[in-house]
C-alpha cells in the first residue's frame, strides 16, 4: 500500500531546489518545444532558476510544499499571499514528478496549498497557467476553480483562475492511503 504525505519545506532546502528545476526545465521545455522546435537552453535554465528563487514563498506571507509518495520527494506548490491584497493567496508552482502523476498527488497538494492559504489568513485562490499546460487547467477546474479575467501580467499567463476557499478542512499534515 502506498501513501501520499503533504508538508511544508524551505523554500532553500536541497528538496525544494530538486522539484523547481524539475519543474521548470519541464515547463520551460514544453514552452520551447511548442513555440520554437527546441528545448531550453541549458545557460537560459541556469539563470532562470537562479531568478526564481522561490523566497516569496517563505513565511511569513507563503508556504511551499512538498508531496511524498512512500516518503520520496514527489512533487511541490507554493501559495503566497499578494502584497495588493492580503486577503488573496496566489497558488504558484504546482507539480508532480512525470512517474508520480495519476495517483492522487496533484489533488492533495492542491487541497494543502488552500489549508496554507487560509492559514495565511486568505479567503480566495488565484493563479494563472498557460495554454498549453492543459493538464493543470483540466485540474484547477476540477477542484472548483473557475476561469477569471487576468489579475496579474505575467508574460507567459494565458489562462487565469479563482476559488473561494471556504473554512478549514485539515490542518498541518495531510496523509493518506489510497485503497
Amino acid at each position: 500500500m502506498s501513501s501520499w504525505t503533504v508538508t511544508p519545506e524551505p523554500f532553500d532546502s536541497p528538496v525544494a531546489a530538486a522539484l523547481w528545476r524539475a519543474y521548470y526545465t519541464e515547463v520551460s521545455d514544453r514552452w520551447y518545444l511548442l513555440h520554437e522546435g527546441r528545448r531550453t537552453d541549458p545557460d537560459e535554465l541556469r539563470r532562470e532558476i537562479a531568478a526564481q528563487t522561490g523566497e516569496d514563498l517563505a513565511p511569513p506571507g507563503g508556504r511551499l510544499l512538498v508531496a511524498r509518495h512512500d516518503g520520496e520527494p514527489a512533487g511541490s506548490a507554493g501559495v503566497r499571499l499578494l502584497k495588493a491584497d492580503a486577503t488573496t493567496a496566489e497558488l504558484k508552482r504546482v507539480f508532480l514528478l512525470p512517474g508520480m502523476r495519476g495517483k492522487g498527488g496533484a489533488a492533495l497538494l492542491v487541497a494543502a496549498a488552500e489549508e496554507a492559504a487560509r492559514e495565511l489568513g486568505a479567503g480566495r485562490m488565484v493563479l494563472d497557467t498557460r495554454g498549453d499546460l492543459v493538464e493543470a487547467r483540466t485540474l484547477y477546474t476540477r477542484l472548483g476553480y473557475t476561469e477569471t479575467a487576468p489579475h496579474n501580467d505575467e508574460p507567459y499567463a494565458e489562462h487565469w483562475f479563482s476559488k473561494r476557499l471556504g473554512s478549514s478542512g485539515a490542518s498541518g499534515r495531510i496523509s493518506v492511503q489510497p485503497d
